[in-house]
């Protein structure tokens, strides 16, 4: 175990808290005698008690390292604790202590507060079942960069589109940033510094005071430390897109060896990783926030060892040999023996009067936690029957004066999931509008007003609004496929045996192998399709990871054959 530089700083923190004055004691004690010298030993018979002391250190500059939390303490559970604590001191290592009885506890821990361990009472002898734990999460502790991250600043114009797509870019990509009007003094003093007026905004300004005037998405990527350009030019495995499916597929093929690289032209996640919350994937009984899952995964991916790339645009696909060449944008190309493609599905444009007009400026595709924080006490519209469209209704209405779900159909209950419409009917702010669609967008500088039309009667309405997310059908990002491999009459990518279903039993035209396609092969040998982009697929997010895992396994027993 590594003990911290203390010097003249005061010594780190490491707080115990357990409702039990006995046990609390006992804690202590065995924790005092072992890092009494370099550690601070707190000690605290409440989660409210214990919340008190860590703002207390909190505002006296210091440190906690770890924190140990009893899971079973009255008005405030150690998950309850924990979960706070959290936004205190976001870097300390947690501990649940918990009895047998209790490890369905624990996994809701991990899952709720991203626990680091738990300990079984009783924990004697401490030798063998505390210190040694306590230890590893003080080595890691130690061994973590605990400095205040220093912010990016990005100034620009509330109702600016570009101002929103640069806001929405960074929060995508979890890079901690913050955002000043063009009219604020602190803006204004920033912008004199770097010698630009308000006519060339956005500006982002980076950690170490470079300023950036109105940057494209890759050059804020390559400033921020986001990997733009891959390592080498030839892989095992090229994943395209970063949702869940590929994410999935980067996890597992990284893990089991073979060289992968995922290519993701704007922010890992893709839908799933915007959503608010997403409660009906297996082991969070919680939920889940969209960016979590997205930043674990990506996180599991890079300790594996693949690679990521943002900002990447696809535009084509080729066949050379055994090689795959997957082309880039901007004229570059990398190869590879196999292909995941991931690309997902993007939400579909309503192509009613002014709305184009509005985008980023009031009406908003996704991307409701870029701007919820704007939406308090607001009149929100959000357009969309899914799942994803519910889900940002619940969570803007904890803020929002009211949200209205508009819905083309007669019901929710033909797209919804049950769970989610029952949520949407306990709260009060929230109110679902069916048969109504918007066929007008109007407004100087931002969104002002929408017609409305109920499309049983016919009959239209124009109401005020400032703020309007959709979220409506999923159009898949596959035109840059055109040519080189099969899709049905939506775009979505046809594979495995719907190939062989549609040229009734045959092998796909062209096809030059002595077997038939795998089940998520396309009718190109070596490239596959996972999630959201195949065709007839679940839409679902445990159902496009559960593809990219299983593409994996597809490309091993291709690569077998080569």
């Amino acid at each position: 175990m590594t003990a911290p530089d203390t010097g003249r700083v005061a010594r780190p923190a490491i707080l115990t808290v357990d409702d039990d004055p006995s046990v609390s004691r006992a804690v202590a004690r065995d924790l005092r005698r072992q890092y009494g010298e370099g550690y601070r030993i707190v000690r605290a018979e409440s989660g409210s008690q214990a919340l008190d002391a860590l703002r207390e250190i909190k505002l006296r500059g210091e440190q906690v390292a770890v924190l140990l939390a009893d899971y079973r303490m009255p008005a405030m559970s150690g998950i309850e604790f924990l979960e706070q604590a959290m936004d205190l001191f976001p870097l300390a290592r947690r501990v649940l202590l918990t009895a047998y009885a209790d490890t369905d506890a624990a996994i809701q821990a991990i899952n709720v507060v991203d626990l680091d361990h738990y300990l079984l009472k009783p924990w004697d002898p401490p030798e063998e079942k505390l210190y040694p734990v306590v230890d590893g999460l003080l080595d890691a502790w130690t061994a973590t960069d605990r400095q205040p991250p220093r912010e990016i600043r990005v100034i620009g114009h509330r109702w600016s589109a570009r101002s929103y797509e640069v806001r929405d870019f960074l929060a995508r990509n979890l890079v901690p940033f913050r955002w000043y009007l063009a009219e604020d003094p602190e803006a204004q003093r920033l912008m004199a510094a770097a010698g630009v007026g308000d006519d060339k905004l956005p500006v982002v300004i980076t950690a170490d005071g470079t300023a950036m005037i109105e940057p494209s998405d890759a050059e804020i990527a390559q400033q921020v430390g986001l990997a733009t350009n891959p390592s080498t030019d030839f892989y095992d495995l090229i994943v395209i897109g970063g949702g869940p499916a590929g994410l999935g597929a980067a996890v597992y093929g990284a893990s089991e060896g073979l060289r992968t690289v995922l290519v993701e032209r704007t922010a890992t996640g893709g839908q799933a990783g915007q959503s608010s919350r997403i409660e009906n994937y297996l082991g969070f009984p919680d939920g889940v926030s969209g960016s979590q899952l997205t930043e674990r995964a990506r996180r599991q991916a890079t300790r594996f060892g693949a690679e990521l790339l943002t900002t990447r645009d696809v535009v084509s696909l080729d066949v050379n040999g055994s090689a795959r060449t997957v082309r880039f944008a901007d004229g570059g190309t990398i190869d590879a023996h196999t292909v995941i493609l991931a690309t997902g599905v993007s939400y579909r444009q309503l192509g009613a009067p002014g709305l184009d007009d509005m985008t980023g400026r009031g009406v908003y595709y996704g991307s409701t936690l870029t701007e919820a924080a704007a939406c308090t006490g607001q009149d929100i519209y959000i357009v969309g029957g899914a799942n994803s469209a519910g889900q940002a209704a619940v969570y803007l209405a904890k803020h929002a004066k009211s949200v209205t779900i508009l819905v083309r159909g007669a019901s929710l209950e033909r797209s919804m999931s049950y769970y989610l419409i029952q949520q949407l009917r306990e709260i009060g702010n929230i109110s679902v509008r069916t048969c109504t669609e918007v066929i007008a967008a109007e407004g100087s500088d931002h969104l002002e007003r929408m017609t409305l039309r109920d499309t049983s009667t016919g009959a239209t309405e124009i109401v005020d609004a400032q703020w309007l997310f959709l979220f409506i059908g999923a159009a898949p990002l596959t035109e840059w496929l055109d040519g080189v491999v099969d899709r049905d009459e939506r775009g979505f990518v046809v594979a495995g045996p719907d190939l062989s279903a549609s040229i009734d039993g045959d092998r796909p035209p062209g096809w030059e192998l002595d077997r038939a396609p795998y089940h998520l092969e396309t009718s190109v040998p070596g490239v596959f399709v996972a999630g959201d982009a195949r065709a007839e697929s679940a839409k679902r997010v445990a159902s496009a990871v559960g593809e990219g895992a299983m593409a994996v396994m597809l490309v091993h027993r291709y690569l077998e054959k080569l």
